[in-house]
């Protein structure tokens, strides 16, 4: 492929707050003229217009991958379905050259009452495959779901897990090429969203044009050469991925050091346990933003118990702006084997002085339970909290007096013995 594969002019996407449908009932009509007899129409000249986008123009070259990042009501999702024909733009346009695919809601056009299989046909024919695509493709959209047990089953009877992976499933067997992605990747468990991962990379090395917009910066980077950021509908930053995810980490529109929940109801977690606060702090346990290499840092996790019943595990995943995978920790106190009492716990995680490399690292939290050797997550909160790791270079640090970058989420100081 060459070329150019999308080019967008000038686009623009205004909304009014409190515009009206396009159909009322009688009580509605009824409603509204008595609210004209008293008001007049003020309510019509005082409505507010959003420029969900505003004055957007870039260009995607056939065979590119490119991110979108930016804050929730950046304007993210509202470029992919103006791009995708779901809107239509206030102004400016969007041309894509060749056929479209887009991945914006998994499971778009399932039927409860149908089968997998029925499914699989009819979700396809919606996506734009053809039926012979379809059968062609349809052992290995069942094998990639893990749902061959359950084929001829309503999807009704599925789980959420199983739903979402087979949706998942037909939607990624695309061949398009051009590909339209928002945040499909969060969909299953763990071990799903590796697949996804994996088949996402597949895709953008097959020389397909990959639109991919995410909240997971790791994701972004490892998918993505080139990325653009979006901040009130418009393009702030446009440059090669680990420059723009760094400066959207940084900013105050990305994730910050610290991270508080004061409305229980609407803090991460499910009846049982909810996620409070997280936060990075120094030995001296006072909250900071960066730390010398040299020094220990503590990820200080704030949970509450709700109920008594269950034993809740802290654990943390380090990686790094380039997407590399530091590692994974867990506290295994004993105490964690046992019943949590309800109320709120504190836990922090020390990571030792001379482990992690430069740069930024992202801290993913989890709230599980260990229980007859299977894991159940309670909360899941990916890149909830950043912190800047800084090197010196004074010469007592795991890279002595070596003032390049060295690649990789740790690089440890060890000992030597030489003989």
């Amino acid at each position: 492929m060459a070329g150019l594969a999308i080019r967008v002019e000038g686009l623009s996407k205004s909304y009014q707050l409190g515009q009206r449908r396009g159909y009322d009932t009688l009580r509605d009509s009824v409603a509204a003229a008595a609210g004209s007899l008293f008001h007049g129409r003020r309510g019509e000249s005082h409505r507010k217009t959003i420029w969900a986008l505003d004055d957007v123009s870039f260009d995607v070259q056939a065979g590119e991958v490119l991110g979108v990042i930016g804050r929730n009501g950046a304007g993210k999702t509202t470029l992919l379905k103006i791009l995708s024909r779901i809107t239509e733009p206030t102004r400016g346009l969007a041309d894509i050259h060749g056929r479209l695919g887009s991945l914006l809601e998994v499971g778009t056009g399932f039927h409860p009452e149908l089968t997998g299989r029925e499914n699989i046909f009819l979700n396809g024919a919606i996506l734009g495959m053809t039926r012979v695509e379809i059968a062609r493709k349809f052992d290995d959209i069942v094998e990639f779901a893990g749902v061959a047990e359950f084929i001829d089953t309503p999807v009704k009877r599925y789980s959420s897990g199983m739903y979402v992976r087979l949706a998942f499933s037909v939607a990624a067997h695309l061949e398009p090429e051009v590909l339209l992605v928002d945040e499909v990747l969060a969909v299953g468990d763990a071990e799903f969203q590796k697949r996804c991962l994996g088949k996402m990379q597949e895709i953008g090395k097959s020389g397909r044009t990959v639109l991919f917009v995410s909240h997971s910066m790791p994701t972004v980077t490892r998918l993505c050469d080139r990325v653009i950021m979006l901040e009130k509908g418009a393009i702030v930053a446009d440059g090669p991925a680990i420059d723009v995810v760094s400066r959207y980490l940084t900013s105050d529109e990305g994730t910050q050091s610290a991270r508080r929940w004061d409305d229980l109801e609407s803090a991460p977690g499910n009846d049982l346990v909810r996620l409070t606060s997280v936060g990075i702090v120094n030995r001296s346990g006072e909250a900071v933003e960066s730390i010398d290499v040299r020094q220990p840092v503590g990820v200080e996790i704030s949970f509450t118990v709700l109920k008594e019943g269950e034993p809740f595990r802290p654990q943390i995943m380090v990686v790094n702006e380039q997407g590399v995978h530091a590692f994974n920790a867990m506290d295994t106190d004993p105490r964690w084997r046992q019943s949590t009492a309800p109320g709120e716990h504190v836990s922090t995680a020390w990571i030792p002085a001379n482990l992690l490399n430069e740069g930024l690292m992202m801290i993913t939290v989890f709230l599980s339970t260990l229980a007859s050797g299977r894991t159940v997550q309670h909360v899941l909160e990916r890149d909830v909290v950043a912190f800047q790791v800084v090197d010196p270079v004074e010469g007592d640090s795991a890279k002595g007096d070596h003032s390049g970058q060295w690649y990789g989420g740790v690089r440890p100081k060890l000992d030597w013995d030489v003989r």
